[in-house]
């Protein structure tokens, strides 16, 4: 058997073998299983059925990380991309008043349009573009991102009405009686983040993947002893539950409801183009960041493979939309995979597959709550953040770029932000030094400057 996967996924040749990988899907899945529940959550909003879109999230992951793997032999997952789902219901039905089928149109014309793209290398001919220092600096970038969003989904940091953000404050939390509630979900995060690190210290295999199933038992431990009281809004019971039994919510209600009525319209154009350009370039961001921390580029900064990717995304896309879920995309979580030493398909056949057992285990994975998960986002947020060393400080027009590109992603809560960001700093500062430094700009970069300022005033 090990054989056979050796030679499937030519495992030894990427210094891997199949304990790690499997490991590594584990662990990915585990980060990324939260979306299972927050994306039904999400898109009821937009008034779909959350029963419906659970089983199509798991369905649509399920295909697309499968034809990741198959397609790429690469160590990514895909699922229903954060940002873009509250973009369909907050903004799309909610805002502009289409309805869900008309969103869930958009999503699968977006999908067909990067099917195309794709197979004209468009999107491939995009990733060789970017300069090595920009690669470099979206990895780091990333980094700070999920680390972020591990800090928030813990509540570490909370909104503030005079600063923006804040850390969570344990005084009002007493004072307000709310310690059981929230308080000690911020010290069990806290705790997560310590033993995962000194795992990491000591080199224990799994360790991101331990992380997070510690802090679950001891959250779980806390629950059970009353130190911990779900309040079933923000954190839920972390005791699976069985009471309506193990059954497959059906999926009719979002299945193929695709609604052309709408499409004739200017409106209905700008939300095609939003969703292509925040899938495209978080994509393409994730793809860069996770494929340079795990030294999957060549020698020219080039991913290869690439195509069988991104064909994997496109298809995972339309896919999605038929089967009523919102966009399909790469997730960054698959660096967690990638820092348990992920290198290949296996591991996301092995996350596939967890996809495929949740959708009868559902009360099991929907009861890992994201305060254990924090820990392991915090942590390989530390591991891609180290990518910003491989970039010359000394020449500050690969640095300031470099710098504008990675804390635009954070501050701006999204990866396609700072690489439009990190582009237009690239090529102005470049283009106004001159001589050899105007050399460095392709025609294409140029184009995608000037694509990402016209973009800030149609959207």
């Amino acid at each position: 058997m090990n054989q056979t996967l050796d030679r499937l996924f030519h495992l030894t040749e990427h210094g891997t073998d199949v304990k790690t990988e499997v490991m590594a899907g584990i662990t990915t899945f585990m980060t990324m299983a939260y979306i299972l529940a927050v994306n039904p959550s999400i898109l009821s909003a937009a008034g779909m059925d959350s029963g419906a879109v659970f089983t199509a999230t798991c369905l649509a992951s399920l295909l697309a990380t499968v034809l990741m793997a198959t397609m790429s032999n690469y160590p990514f997952v895909l699922s229903a991309g954060m940002g873009l789902n509250a973009y369909f219901a907050y903004t799309v039905v909610g805002q502009m008043g289409y309805s869900w089928q008309t969103a869930l149109t958009a999503v699968f014309l977006e999908g067909i349009i990067f099917i195309l793209l794709s197979l004209t290398s468009v999107r491939e001919a995009i990733f060789n573009a970017i300069p090595t220092p920009l690669k470099h600096a979206v990895s780091a970038g990333i980094g700070l991102f999920i680390a972020f969003i591990g800090m928030q989904n813990a509540k570490l940091v909370v909104d503030d009405p005079s600063t923006l953000l804040s850390v969570f404050s344990m005084k009002d939390a007493l004072a307000q009686n709310t310690f059981h509630t929230q308080g000690i979900t911020v010290l069990l995060t806290i705790i997560g983040v310590l033993i995962t690190a000194l795992l990491i210290v000591k080199k224990v295999k799994g360790n991101i993947l331990i992380g997070i199933l510690a802090t679950w038992i001891l959250g779980i431990l806390c629950q059970l002893t009353g130190l911990y009281v779900p309040d079933n809004t923000t954190f839920f019971s972390l005791l699976p539950d069985f009471s309506n039994g193990i059954a497959i919510p059906s999926v009719a209600p979002t299945l193929f409801q695709i609604d052309f009525s709408n499409v004739f319209s200017l409106d209905f154009l700008v939300v095609i183009f939003a969703f292509l350009f925040v899938d495209v370039f978080d994509t393409l961001g994730t793809l860069i960041g996770v494929a340079s921390k795990a030294n999957m580029l060549d020698k020219d900064g080039k991913l290869p493979r690439i195509r069988g990717a991104l064909m994997a995304d496109a298809v995972g896309t339309t896919a999605g939309a038929l089967l009523g879920t919102s966009t399909i995309t790469t997730f960054v979580e698959s660096a967690s995979g990638v820092a348990e030493g992920g290198r290949t398909g296996l591991t996301g056949l092995v996350s596939a597959a967890l996809f495929g057992i949740a959708l009868f285990l559902s009360p099991i994975f929907l009861a890992i709550p994201s305060f254990a998960t924090a820990p392991a986002l915090i942590v390989v947020g530390f591991l891609m953040v180290s990518s910003i060393l491989k970039v010359n400080f000394d020449d500050p027009t690969q640095s300031i770029p470099a710098f504008i590109c990675m804390i635009c992603m954070p501050f701006m809560y999204s990866i396609s932000e700072g690489i439009s960001m990190g582009v237009i700093t690239y090529v102005v500062i470049n283009l106004f030094a001159g001589g050899e430094k105007r050399k460095t700009i392709s025609p294409l970069m140029y184009v995608l400057a000037i694509l990402f300022a016209v973009k800030y005033f149609i959207i």
